[in-house]
């Protein structure tokens, strides 16, 4: 693979390429986008964020960014640990996804201090040193330029403070990771289809678990981008992940 490509899913495209296709693929699986993953997790999903916010050790008075937040899960969870000096952002490159975060957090009566920015992660508008946190979850895979996202995302976090980071990931037991391939490959695209009408949007996220790196790859371009003390903890037997790394 050249510099100038990167994975879709099982596909090599260009960079430009890729965002505009990650675009389409989440435009068109928004509305049933938190129906699929409880669906395809069977809830599973909900621990493993709450997983997150718990080791995450946010403070009241936190500077969050929740970095590609998408319909606001992670955000909701946030918000509640927040005192009246804390804020966060919800960030996501897709408008579609951003626009039914904030309609849901709005419905569970969040209002009021939460900003909502759509932004490209590689290129982050935002001034550096800026944030306590910032927290991905399941959005890294889907970056064009991980490389590019992962240094971006360090220049704009505070010396001291942490990147969290909730990813698929590869499994540890072998049995188990035979049975989740067959899984995803042969029901996930046809649940896509059956709910959302959309099998090749879901058949291109489940390509797209598999190529995202591993625990050990994913670390080590954590400390190429300059995170240090880098730890990661493995969920469900490893078929996600969660890294975690300062800047210091």
């Amino acid at each position: 693979m050249t510099n100038k490509e990167t994975d879709f899913g099982y596909e090599k495209v260009s960079p430009i390429e890729k965002t505009k296709r990650v675009n389409e693929v989440f435009s068109s699986v928004t509305n049933n986008y938190d129906l699929m993953n409880d669906v395809m997790s069977f809830g599973i999903h909900r621990l493993w964020k709450r997983f997150v916010v718990k080791i995450s050790g946010i403070r009241k008075d936190s500077c969050i960014l929740d970095l590609a937040g998408g319909t606001g899960d992670i955000t909701k969870l946030i918000y509640k640990k927040l005192g009246k000096d804390g804020n966060i952002t919800l960030c996501d490159i897709n408008e579609d996804m951003l626009n039914q975060g904030r309609e849901n957090l709005i419905n569970t009566g969040i209002i009021k201090g939460v900003n909502y920015i759509r932004a490209n992660a590689e290129h982050l508008p935002f001034r550096d040193n800026s944030f306590d946190f910032i927290i991905i979850a399941f959005g890294l895979r889907n970056f064009s330029n991980k490389n590019t996202a992962l240094k971006s995302i360090y220049k704009k976090l505070k010396y001291g403070s942490q990147l969290v980071i909730l990813e698929f990931s590869k499994a540890t037991i072998p049995l188990l990771d035979k049975l989740y391939q067959k899984y995803s490959f042969k029901f996930i695209p046809k649940l896509g289809k059956a709910i959302s009408g959309n099998e090749r949007s879901y058949r291109y996220l489940v390509e797209s678990i598999n190529m995202h790196p591993g625990q050990e790859e994913l670390l080590l371009m954590m400390e190429e981008a300059g995170f240090k003390n880098i730890e990661y903890y493995n969920l469900s037997g490893g078929i996600v992940a969660v890294h975690r790394g300062y800047k210091i």
